[in-house]
Order: structure tokens, then C-alpha cells, then sequence
């Protein structure tokens, strides 16, 4: 079992930056690959970022690359997300979820946390 828990949304100004972060419990935190997911009004949740339990695998959508960076501090059990160059369309409710093996698919991931708001403001 592994709970997780997001912070550090907010609101941006456009070009401005943020940095998530998704703190879990558990000792096999380690041991998971771990996701950043966004989903706006009236929109699919949508994949964004992910992360191989050992941080030696990254892997962006399109949409965010060479904009958002993600990471892990498996001593701290925390991931983060951080985000540079914020658009307008980057406005969301962001989520981590962890899942054994890298997946982009929402649907694969087995643990979620409870999302935190991100707007920019044009």
C-alpha cells in the first residue's frame, strides 16, 4: 500500500515557474515508478511525466518537454515536478501516482494521490 500526497500548487503568472511535490508512505516507495498526471475542466487526465524507481529513466510528454523536469529522492520518499515556462494551457489539478514499471496509461497506475491545483495566468 502506498499513500501519496501532493503539494506546492498555486497560482503563476505566465513564464513563471513551480515546483510540485508528492510525498508517500510506505517503505516499498523505492520500488515504484512513480507519474505526474494533470486533468483540466472537461478534459481526460493526461499523462505529463514519469520516473523509474531508480530515477535513471525519465519520460515527458510532448507538450512539457524542455519545460518540466521530474525527479526523486528515494531517501525522502518524495517525487517532484519541476515546472518552468508556465502556460496558460499547463492550468490543472496535478496528480502523482505510483505503478511498478513505467507507464504513460492513467489507468495502469495503482496509487494516487488526491491532486493539487496549478493556474497561470495569462
Amino acid at each position: 500500500q502506498v499513500q501519496l500526497v501532493e503539494s506546492g500548487g498555486g497560482l503563476v503568472q505566465a513564464g513563471g515557474s513551480l515546483r510540485l511535490s508528492c510525498a508517500a508512505s510506505g517503505r516499498t516507495f523505492s520500488s515504484y515508478a512513480m507519474g505526474w498526471f494533470r486533468q483540466a475542466p472537461g478534459k481526460e487526465r493526461e499523462f505529463v511525466a514519469g520516473i523509474s524507481w531508480s530515477g535513471g529513466m525519465t519520460f515527458y510528454a510532448d507538450s512539457v518537454k524542455g519545460r518540466f523536469t521530474i525527479s526523486r529522492d528515494n531517501a525522502k520518499n518524495t517525487v517532484y515536478l519541476q515546472m518552468n515556462s508556465l502556460k496558460p494551457e499547463d492550468t490543472a489539478v496535478y496528480y502523482c501516482a505510483a505503478v511498478r514499471s513505467l507507464r504513460v496509461g492513467a489507468w495502469e497506475y495503482d496509487y494516487w494521490g488526491q491532486g493539487t491545483q496549478v493556474t497561470v495566468s495569462s
